[in-house]
């Protein structure tokens, strides 16, 4: 299990603990009290990476470690560096939903030899007791060894006690042809009737131009 020291902070002053490096956040569960936390944002960043959010990750620092889950994170939309983090402290023996993410490996013989790959789902929706939660699950790309070949939601390895939230048919990744673009060919201009056209209204200019005056 991940372990992240955190510690309580009074509300307010949220700009103040990012220019010193510390990220504002909050851990709550349904039986936890609401608490407003400060966790170094850089030891964060390394948990986040680690952990996702399908893994437990005890919070160290308010008495008795917490058991959590990385509930929400909050980015800043100009540096996509996380501004604020909620942490849902879970129950043992309590199921709770939460969407794994899928981890494609192998390599398509398919794919290989020119086709495409077209990943449908990257992540998938699964209930269970949070310390039975995988970190990810594994797609093995070296069945698609044809165009038309798929891999379904059937084909991954469910730990015991984790219950699918999607159908088992449902379809992770697939192989298909690839289709060229066919480029339109534009047809010449024929320029033989404008040429015709010019010619003909000089002609006629000349023909004006030649013409007796009327008396």
């Amino acid at each position: 299990m991940l372990t992240l020291k955190v510690e309580k902070r009074a509300k307010g002053g949220a700009n103040a603990l990012r220019r010193a490096g510390t990220l504002p956040g909050v851990v709550y569960g349904a039986h936890q009290e609401s608490t407003p936390i400060a966790v170094n944002a850089r030891a964060f960043g390394k948990i986040l990476a680690e952990a996702g959010e399908a893994t437990i990750v005890s919070l160290a620092g308010l008495g008795s470690e917490i058991p959590t889950l990385i509930h929400e994170v909050d980015l800043d939309p100009l540096t996509s560096h996380p501004r604020h983090v909620d942490f849902y402290a879970v129950t043992k023996g309590q199921k709770v939903e939460v969407a794994i993410p899928l981890t494609y490996v192998g390599e398509s013989p398919a794919v290989k030899a020119g086709a495409n790959l077209v990943k449908v789902l990257h992540e998938i929706e699964v209930k269970a007791d949070p310390m039975q939660l995988p970190h990810d699950f594994e797609v093995d790309l070296s069945s698609l060894a044809a165009v038309g070949d798929q891999v379904h939601v059937r084909d991954l390895k469910i730990p015991a006690g984790v219950e699918l939230m999607v159908s088992e048919d449902e379809v992770i990744a697939l192989v298909q042809e690839v289709v060229e673009e066919k480029e339109e060919v534009v047809p010449a201009a024929d320029l033989s009737a404008i040429e015709v056209e010019k010619k003909g209204k000089e002609e006629e200019a000349a023909e004006g131009a030649e013409a007796p005056a009327a008396e």
